[in-house]
């Protein structure tokens, strides 16, 4: 689950970011508009949340330029802006949520899990297939009724394949789910949580296709 973060006031962007990644999301952070455009134009995001003061180029340029090039990225604006007409003026940019600073991080988490469930055209919080039940909410994983233990990589590379049943991932999807910009990558990584997910769970849960990536069937 990776995310983009749209901010300029770098405390409270360092807020979020420690906030966010003690639930397992892999965030990159930008501080102003061009730099937001850039990335999400370029790279994989699962969600923008995004700030309107933006120096350079302001958010709701941002999210209007993002729409025009049909980039569906969800996107949640974080802002002061408190005005009936700002939200109004948000929602009809093509934002999917709004949200007023100050505000609670629990319900920022909430929220951005509502967005990923939405995007990923499920409207249940908790997924099941095949004997594998996976609670976003508390980043639990059962298997046959039997609470698994993973780590933060390979929670988050299950949630992916899950997310996305009968569609085939790349490596390169797969580690831009995982990794930011700031990480170093090994160039077996992804093969080694893939490992370990088989080896908790079961072999035949996730399928290789050679040379092309990884899947989860969600009927066997």
């Amino acid at each position: 689950m990776r995310v983009l973060l749209v901010e300029d006031d770098e405390s409270l962007a360092n807020g979020i970011l420690t906030a966010l990644r003690s639930e397992s999301y892999t965030i990159d952070p930008v501080n102003d508009g061009r730099s937001a455009l850039h990335a999400v134009s370029s790279e994989h995001f699962d969600l923008v949340i995004l700030d309107l003061g933006l120096p350079k180029l302001d958010g709701l340029s941002v999210l209007r330029a993002m729409r025009d090039r049909s980039l569906r990225t969800p996107v949640l604006i974080l802002t002061a802006r408190d005005g009936i007409k700002d939200r109004i003026a948000g929602l009809d940019a093509g934002a999917d949520d709004y949200l007023i600073k100050p505000f609670d991080t629990d319900e920022l988490k909430a929220r951005l899990r509502a967005l990923l469930r939405r995007s990923a055209g499920r409207a249940a919080p908790i997924i099941e297939m095949r004997d594998v039940t996976l609670n976003p909410g508390n980043q639990q994983v059962t298997y046959q009724g039997q609470m698994i233990s993973l780590s933060r990589n390979e929670y988050l590379l299950l949630h992916e394949l899950l997310s996305q049943p009968d569609r085939v991932l790349t490596r390169d999807q797969l580690e831009q789910c995982l990794y930011g910009w700031a990480d170093d990558v090994d160039s077996n990584t992804l093969e080694v949580h893939i490992h370990h997910l088989r080896k908790k769970l079961y072999p035949q849960l996730i399928r290789t296709l050679r040379g092309v990536g990884y899947m989860i069937e969600s009927r066997p």
